[in-house]
C-alpha cells in the first residue's frame, strides 16, 4: 500500500504515520527506490485489529 492509500485506510495524517512509524507503533515500511516506500496490507490490517482489541479490552475493564 502507498502511504496516501495507508492515510486514506486508516484516517490519520501523513504525518501521524510517519511519527507512529518512528516511534515504533505502526508497521514498517518497504523501501521500493530511493524516495519511495509501501506497507504490507496485511501489516496494516493486523495494526488495525490490535487497535479495536485494545479498545474491546478496555471496555470490558
Amino acid at each position: 500500500m502507498s502511504v496516501n492509500d495507508v492515510v486514506r485506510e486508516i484516517g490519520l495524517s501523513r504525518a501521524e504515520v510517519f511519527k507512529r512509524r518512528a516511534a515504533g507503533t505502526f508497521p514498517t515500511a518497504v523501501p521500493l527506490g530511493d524516495r519511495r516506500i509501501a506497507f504490507i496490507r496485511a501489516e496494516v490490517d493486523a495494526w488495525i485489529d490490535q487497535r479495536i482489541a485494545a479498545r474491546d479490552r478496555r471496555g470490558a475493564a
